[in-house]
C-alpha cells in the first residue's frame, strides 16, 4: 500500500512567506528558509513553495529560495507560481526543485505540460488545480484565483493527466485558510478520476481534518499550511496521529 504524504505548503510574495484566507488577506507569516530548516529537522515527507506574485523579479527570488532550500535539506522540493515557459520550468528544476507545479499555464498553454513531460519526466510535473464551488458545480479558476473558466475540475484533472502530469494539486480556494476542513466530496472525485498521486490543499485546521481526508477519498496526499504556521503543531505529529489511526504514513529514519 502506497504510504499517504503531509506536505506542507510555502506560499511566498516579496521573498517572505505569507498566509492568507480564500486567497486574500495575506499577512507575514516569517522567513522561508527558516521554516525549510524547521520542515527539515522536523523531517517533512515534501515541501511545496507557490509564488502567488508570479513577476519575473519574485519567480527569480524563488529560484534563489529553492536553491537554497536543497542545499539544507533531502526532502523532495516542488516549486510553482507563474511558470509560463520551458525555460522557467528548467531553471527551477536546475535550482534544486525536484518538481515543478504548473497552474494557469495549464489552461491558457497546455501545450507547455506536455513539453515539461517529454523534456523532464511526469515525475518532475504536478499540474496544479485552483477551484471554487458555485450552484452549479465546481469551476476551475486562474491567475491566483482572479479569473473564472468553465472549467470542471474533474474533467481538467483527466486532461491535465493526458498531456502528462504525474501529479495533480487541488486546491479549494472557498477553503483556504478556513481551517475548517478539506472539501471531501472534490477531493474524492478528482481522486477517482485519475490514475496518478492527487495532492489536496485547503482547510486542513487540525489533524482529525488529515484524517478524514485519508479515510475518505483515495487522496495520496495532504496539503497543510494554517494548521502548522500557526500553533505547535508539525509534520512529526500530524504523522504520529494519522499511524495510530492505522493510517499508512512514511517512517520516520
Amino acid at each position: 500500500m502506497l504510504k499517504k504524504r503531509v506536505i506542507p505548503v510555502l506560499l511566498l510574495r516579496d521573498g517572505r512567506m505569507v498566509k492568507g484566507v480564500r486567497f486574500s488577506e495575506y499577512r507575514d507569516t516569517g522567513n522561508p528558509r527558516t521554516a525549510v530548516r524547521i520542515y527539515s529537522a522536523q523531517d517533512a515527507d515534501e515541501l511545496v513553495f507557490l509564488d502567488i506574485q508570479a513577476s519575473l523579479q519574485s519567480r527569480q527570488t524563488l529560484v534563489e529560495i529553492v536553491r537554497d532550500a536543497a542545499t539544507e535539506c533531502f526532502m523532495p522540493l516542488a516549486a510553482g507560481g507563474g511558470i509560463s515557459s520551458i525555460d522557467d520550468a528548467r531553471e527551477l528544476l536546475l535550482a534544486g526543485a525536484d518538481k515543478v507545479v504548473v497552474t494557469t499555464a495549464a489552461v491558457t498553454h497546455p501545450a507547455l505540460l506536455t513539453e515539461i513531460a517529454e523534456l523532464f519526466g511526469s515525475q518532475a510535473l504536478v499540474a496544479g488545480i485552483d477551484y471554487r464551488l458555485e450552484e452549479t458545480g465546481a469551476r476551475v479558476w486562474i491567475r491566483c484565483g482572479t479569473e473564472r473558466t468553465e472549467l470542471d475540475p474533474v474533467a481538467h484533472a483527466r486532461t491535465l493527466v493526458s498531456l502528462g502530469a504525474g501529479e495533480i494539486l487541488l486546491n479549494a480556494i472557498d477553503r483556504d485558510g478556513t481551517m475548517g476542513g478539506y472539501d471531501l466530496d472534490t477531493a474524492r472525485a478528482v481522486a477517482n478520476a485519475v490514475d496518478v498521486p492527487v495532492i489536496v490543499c485547503g482547510g486542513a485546521g487540525n489533524f482529525m481534518h488529515l484524517a478524514d481526508l485519508f479515510n475518505t477519498t483515495p487522496a495520496s496526499a495532504a496539503a497543510c499550511a494554517s494548521v502548522f504556521h500557526f500553533g505547535d503543531n508539525n509534520p512529526i505529529r500530524a504523522r504520529s496521529y494519522l499511524r495510530n489511526l492505522s493510517i499508512p504514513m512514511r517512517v520516520l529514519k
